[in-house]
C-alpha cells in the first residue's frame, strides 16, 4: 500500500493548471493500485501554524536543550503535528504555480514550519541531513510564461519556483524527484491547452515509474 501526501499551493481551483495535473496524476494512480491513500493538504483551506515568538522560542530552547514551557510545548507540537504527515507519506506530490518568479506565501510558510532540526533534518559537525530518505516527490510546476534555461528571454534567469522546491527536497532528504513543467499557459487558450495535455501525458508516465520505485523500505505495488 502507498500513502501519499498532495500539498496544492494554488488557490485557483478548478481553474489551476498544477492541480489540474496533478489530480490527473492522481487519478492515474488511483486507477491501478485500488490500496493508494492520499492525503490532501490544501494550503488554502487550513490554519498553518505561525513560526511566531512562541513558536520560536520553543525552536531555540530545544536547541539549547532547554526543557519547553507548556505554552512553548503546545505552539511545537502542532508543527510536529504537520510535519508528522509528511513522515507518514512514501511520496509527495506537489502542485506549485509561480508567483512572482517563486512559490505562493502559502506554500513558503509550509517549508519554514515544518523544516525543522530532528523533525525533517538533523544537523551535526559532519553536515546536515535529510529525515525522509527513501521517499519520491512529483513536482508539478506550472508558469503563465517561458521560463526554460533555452529561452531566447532572460526570463530563463527568473525561475525561482523549481530550483528551490527541488532544492528543499533533497535538505529533507528526497533524492528520487520527478518533476512535470507546463509553461505558457498565459499564450491564450490553444497554447495553454496543449502546454496542459502534454504535461498530463508527462505526470502519468512519471506515475508508472513512481509505482515501481521503492520508497520507505517498502516497494509500490500494483
Amino acid at each position: 500500500m502507498t500513502h501519499i501526501l498532495y500539498i496544492e499551493a494554488s488557490p485557483r481551483k478548478e481553474r489551476s493548471a498544477s492541480i489540474e495535473i496533478a489530480q490527473a496524476a492522481l487519478a492515474a494512480w488511483q486507477a491501478a493500485d485500488s490500496s493508494l491513500t492520499v492525503d490532501t493538504l490544501d494550503l488554502w483551506s487550513v490554519e498553518l501554524p505561525e513560526l511566531d515568538q512562541l513558536a520560536l522560542e520553543a525552536k531555540y530552547a530545544g536547541l539549547a536543550g532547554i526543557p519547553l514551557t507548556e505554552a512553548q510545548d503546545a505552539a511545537w507540537a502542532q508543527i510536529r503535528a504537520l510535519a508528522a504527515r509528511f513522515l507518514a507519506a512514501d511520496t509527495l506530490v506537489l502542485a506549485v504555480p509561480l508567483w512572482n518568479f517563486s512559490i505562493p506565501y502559502k506554500l513558503k510558510q509550509l517549508i519554514d514550519v515544518v523544516s525543522q532540526k530532528d523533525i525533517l533534518f538533523t544537523f551535526d559537525e559532519r553536515g546536515f541531513g535529510g529525515l525522509l530518505h527513501g521517499r519520491t516527490a512529483l513536482l508539478i510546476c506550472a508558469r503563465g510564461l517561458d521560463y526554460a534555461p533555452s529561452a531566447n528571454t532572460p526570463a530563463g534567469t527568473y525561475d525561482f519556483q523549481k530550483p528551490y522546491i527541488e532544492t528543499w527536497l533533497r535538505f529533507i532528504g528526497i533524492s528520487d524527484i520527478r518533476a512535470v513543467v507546463m509553461e505558457k499557459t498565459l499564450f491564450g487558450p490553444d497554447v495553454d491547452q496543449k502546454a496542459r495535455d502534454s504535461a498530463r501525458a508527462h505526470a502519468i508516465a512519471e506515475v508508472k515509474q513512481l509505482r515501481g520505485a521503492g520508497n520507505g523500505g517498502h516497494v509500490l505495488e500494483a
